[in-house]
């Protein structure tokens, strides 16, 4: 869905959720796949059960990528990705666990390089079926000004 917002229609404090999604064991494979992450950690079910999580956990940057692509059903041609921050891995991703991501708007600021635009940080919260944090970043976007579009 397409959502035109200026860096002025944003509000601090509202938040919208995503809808969620399963890992699967095929994710986790396929992500080695594509990453060349093929760590133990990832891929050998017998060695995991000697470790803490006791059994394999889903790649980080797998968690990231699927976190942040569950936001994308709202697209605001008025702004752009400006970078991640404070990217972050509380809890471990499993096979079968079921995952969606909370975005609230979390600050607004000036961007001193390009007065055109404003700094808005997106604070991206992705839980578990449990509620329990599994990936927490700060999306910063710049987005449009009013008076730089007229």
């Amino acid at each position: 869905m397409e959502r035109e917002q200026f860096f002025e229609d944003y509000e601090l404090g509202a938040a919208r959720q995503t809808l969620a999604r399963t890992i699967t064991e095929a994710d986790i494979v396929f992500h080695a796949g594509h990453s060349g992450d093929f760590f133990p950690h990832h891929m050998d079910a017998e060695w995991c059960k000697t470790q803490p999580f006791g059994a394999r956990v889903a790649h980080g940057t797998m968690t990231f990528a699927i976190g942040i692509g569950l936001t994308a059903t709202q697209i605001n041609p008025r702004a752009f990705t400006y970078g991640y921050e404070r990217l972050r891995f509380p809890n471990p991703v499993y096979a079968g666990d079921t995952i969606r991501t909370t975005v609230t708007i979390g600050a607004l600021d000036d961007d001193p390089k390009r007065p055109a635009h404003g700094r808005v940080t997106e604070v991206c919260e992705t839980t578990n079926q449990d509620g329990k944090t599994v990936m927490y970043c700060e999306h910063i976007l710049l987005a449009e000004r009013k008076e730089a579009a007229q």
